[in-house]
């Protein structure tokens, strides 16, 4: 089988890409690095599958060559990350509305089984728990820069499911919560390979807000299997899903988790949300998935363990501490 994966430079891409590898199959992917990292994929490039291009999606020609040789399409790439969406609104919207638009197009000419990736954050401020598929998103203003990411995802949603409906495209989407594991990077807010950075470098864990928020953290390995069941599976077409763990956790035990499992002796410190980000900056207090829609098709459950998610970050993290001579990962929003 030929794979294609957008963004395939970056932390999810890339162990699925592996995943894939290790299967015997054929790999390309297209990263433009602008959130991925040619690292990432370092051990990969003298495989007799793997083909890469540094480029973005937004290069017709080379895309189209590229869907054209596939069997099944991984859109992955997007902006990521709070901190970058905060910042750079009018990149968030382009890049991940344009961009999914592009992919689809060219799938549609030769009729090509395409995954889409989407985001825990288009369900917005919805306060009821579990989060199924088909619940209403209740979005922030769109005066609030935070929400153009969660709207710009949810609207590659509508255009998947309509190229399906419309134009027979054969489309999946899947809906990741806070994946995590070796090579994702604090740089763009995620909150898990922060606290491991502060953790293991002595800093102060700084816990943004009073801690009470809550996540279910999946491991990449984990997600990415799902991901490739959900574009396999002929029953996924046209439909979507969750992908998320099932074991939910405040931020304050996760910080003091991290901190028991490093053997840091790090402060956990409390930052208030306006200190980093916009005043009235809005954060979503619990965000856990109901799985039970994957779980039936493909038998979904998450295999790998928080503390074992915690403990292969700590490894990774140690040995990028030590390879760059200790550099401090620089604070950022907790997603």
């Amino acid at each position: 089988m030929r794979i294609l994966i957008t963004g395939g430079a970056g932390f999810i891409g890339s162990h699925l890409a592996e995943m894939y590898l290790d299967r015997g199959d054929e790999v390309h992917v297209i990263d433009d690095l602008s959130t991925g990292s040619i690292e990432n994929i370092q051990h990969l490039k003298g495989h007799p599958n793997f083909t890469y291009h540094i480029d973005t999606i937004t290069n017709y020609h080379l895309t189209a060559e590229l869907v054209d040789l596939a069997d099944i399409v991984f859109h992955l790439a997007a902006a990521v990350g709070v901190r970058l969406i905060v910042e750079s609104p009018v990149r968030t919207i382009e890049t991940n509305i344009r961009g999914t638009e592009i992919v689809l197009s060219l799938c549609a000419k030769k009729r090509k089984r395409v995954l889409i990736t989407s985001t825990s954050e288009v369900y917005g401020k919805l306060d009821r728990v579990p989060f199924t598929e088909d619940d209403d998103l209740v979005m922030g203003p769109t005066s609030k820069g935070r929400w153009s990411y969660a709207c710009s995802k949810a609207i590659d949603e509508f255009m998947a499911i309509a190229y399906w409906k419309e134009k027979r495209v054969p489309t999946v989407i899947a809906r990741l919560f806070n994946t995590v594991g070796p090579r994702q990077t604090g740089r763009y807010g995620m909150v898990i390979p922060n606290f491991v950075r502060q953790a293991i470098t002595g800093q102060d864990i700084t816990v943004y807000g009073d801690g009470s928020q809550s996540r279910c953290f999946t491991h990449v390995l984990d997600a990415a299997g799902a991901l490739i069941d959900l574009a396999e599976h002929p029953a996924a077409v046209g439909e979507v899903y969750n992908v998320g763990g099932n074991k939910e956790v405040t931020i304050l035990e996760l910080a003091n988790r991290i901190r028991e499992l490093s053997g840091s002796s790090s402060e956990i410190v409390f930052v208030p949300y306006e200190e980093a980000y916009e005043e009235g900056f809005e954060d979503m207090m619990r965000r856990v998935p109901s799985i039970a829609k994957i779980n039936e098709l493909v038998g979904y459950a998450p295999k790998i363990t928080l503390d074992e998610i915690l403990t292969s970050v700590i490894e990774y993290q140690r040995g990028r501490v030590v390879n760059r001579l200790g550099a401090p990962a620089p604070l950022a929003f907790q997603v």
